[in-house]
């Protein structure tokens, strides 16, 4: 019998799962610990790597891009563990985290979810736990004036508001403690979003059925952040609104989903418009890609 079972899924980021792996063995705090690791069918030799140096790991090579969610629950389902850690290849634990969490869900057994606190390689704070969504929570993150009327971490909260464990809405997928018979519960991470939401989703899920969601500041974990998305901007920024809009219409009913649509195309224009702008006085310098119309009517058509 495990105490933890730590579910790691990869896509091309050899070198960070490897890191990662490193930072599990090394900071196991006491526990008796398994690993499995879930590959969404690398071209990076991380099979290969995994098999040759990190025999005692439950490798599960997948020979598709299955998606976040459907790897995290084959994880899951494969793993032996009173708990479940699911853990990002680009975030690391460092010493103490495991047991700030083991030990947070040990202490009320109404635990359902228990997030860290991410901090970037220099250390600073990343956001880390997050009120539920809302239409009005929506719009201030897509307008940008959220972060500029209610602080930088916006929606998330800030470091300064963290004295202590505290429920959250929503903890940070990139590392997650449960239960594995709370998680199992639930039916896991919802299969249906393949980038994106899934640990809004869960976290949800979980509290509506009457779960705690919980965050520990103490629990510090290293997170490099879209290692295996990096490369695909316009289509992360696709996949993010349709992931958001299949939330609301899951949770919220089709009327709230159809007035985020409309949000999210309004202010995606008005971003085209800007950045073109910027790229064009600026000669390059300033603006970013923005994802296109049709490329976003295709992501939502069917969210």
């Amino acid at each position: 019998m495990f105490d933890v079972s730590v579910v790691v899924v990869n896509w091309n980021t050899r070198q960070l799962l490897r890191d990662c792996l490193d930072s599990i063995r090394a900071n196991s705090d006491g526990y008796a610990v398994e690993i499995v690791v879930v590959d969404n069918h690398s071209s990076d030799d991380s099979v290969e790597m995994v098999r040759r140096d990190y025999p005692d790991v439950v490798l599960i090579a997948n020979n598709s891009n299955t998606g976040f969610a459907r790897a995290n629950n084959q994880g899951v389902r494969a793993a032996a563990g009173r708990y479940v850690l699911l853990l990002n290849s680009d975030a690391m634990l460092t010493p103490g985290a495991l047991r700030s969490l083991v030990a947070l869900a040990d202490s009320n057994p109404k635990i359902g979810m228990v997030g860290a606190r991410l901090v970037n390689a220099d250390g600073s704070f990343q956001a880390s736990y997050t009120r539920v969504p809302t239409l009005v929570q929506e719009a201030l993150i897509l307008s940008g004036l959220g972060r500029l009327l209610r602080g930088r971490y916006y929606p998330s909260y800030g470091p300064e508001e963290d004295g202590g464990p505290r429920p959250a809405g929503y903890v940070e997928g990139a590392c997650m403690l449960s239960p594995r018979s709370a998680y199992l519960e639930v039916g896991g991470l919802d299969e249906g979003y393949f980038m994106y939401a899934e640990d809004v989703d869960l976290c949800y899920t979980l509290a509506k059925h009457g779960w705690l969601v919980v965050y520990q500041p103490a629990a510090r974990v290293i997170h490099l952040g879209s290692a295996s998305s990096k490369n695909r901007k316009p289509q992360r920024e696709a996949d993010l609104y349709r992931s958001r809009v299949r939330f609301f219409r899951k949770h919220y009913g089709g009327a709230q989903a159809a007035l985020l649509k409309v949000l999210i195309y309004s202010f995606t224009a008005a971003k085209m418009v800007a950045h073109r702008l910027l790229r064009w006085f600026s000669r390059g310098r300033l603006g970013r890609p923005v994802v296109g119309m049709r490329q976003l009517y295709a992501a939502l058509k069917g969210a």
